[in-house]
């Protein structure tokens, strides 16, 4: 059902492409950073509905981190490269329907990215890969690992991930093992911010229990 590797280094070919024509200092420059971000995109998504040519800046700007998204899911390069246009059609088909929410383009290509996704391995039920990021993994070590030996966690945590539901996995893959906020999170997958801490911290809760029942064997 799950298969877990470690984040190695992936080669990125831009051939693949759509074809169509912290201190409170740096905290507030990445937060103008952001709107400024948004505002240019806007300026752009109203271009590419009235021009699907203009879209071409989104998707140029977007698509290796989606590639690289999926690649992470699926785990082949031909596929993601598919999926990912897959996603940008998609993305350019529904583009009058989109609302920026406070949030850049990239969220809402990460959303229907994850549905690409999820459609994907529904229809074919093929293993779903998760990619164990070391570095940003360290949060995630760090909430269940309390008193136990970070190298007991480090071994147990592919079979305490695979005992999670999908949607659980999907949950806690989004936000430490890709170290995303929860606002993109819960924008990802389409919920309250609120309710993707709540749901997180209870899995959390699960994953230590699980953990715990390891140790024990």
């Amino acid at each position: 059902y799950f298969q877990f590797f470690y984040l190695e280094s992936v080669s990125f070919d831009h051939s693949i492409h759509l074809d169509i024509r912290k201190d409170k200092s740096r905290e507030l420059k990445e937060d103008l950073t952001i709107q400024n971000q948004i505002l240019n995109e806007e300026e752009v998504i109203l271009l590419s509905v009235e021009n699907p040519e203009n879209f071409r800046v989104l998707y140029e700007r977007y698509y290796r981190q989606i590639y690289l998204f999926i690649l992470h899911r699926v785990g082949d390069k031909e596929l993601s490269g598919d999926l990912s246009s897959q996603v940008f059609l998609k993305a350019l088909t529904n583009l009058s329907k989109y609302q920026a929410r406070g949030l850049p383009f990239s969220a809402w290509l990460y959303r229907i990215a994850v549905n690409e996704c999820n459609d994907f391995f529904r229809k074919t039920k093929r293993s779903r890969v998760v990619v164990l990021d070391e570095q940003h993994s360290e949060k995630l070590y760090e909430e269940i690992m309390e008193y136990d030996p970070l190298e007991d966690v480090k071994l147990m945590l592919p079979k305490v991930l695979e005992k999670l539901k999908y949607d659980e996995l999907q949950l806690i893959e989004l936000r430490f093992l890709e170290n995303r906020p929860f606002l993109e999170v819960a924008n990802i997958l389409g919920i309250t911010e609120n309710y993707a801490k709540v749901r997180t911290y209870r899995i959390l809760g699960k994953m230590k229990k699980y953990f715990q029942e390891f140790m024990t064997l």
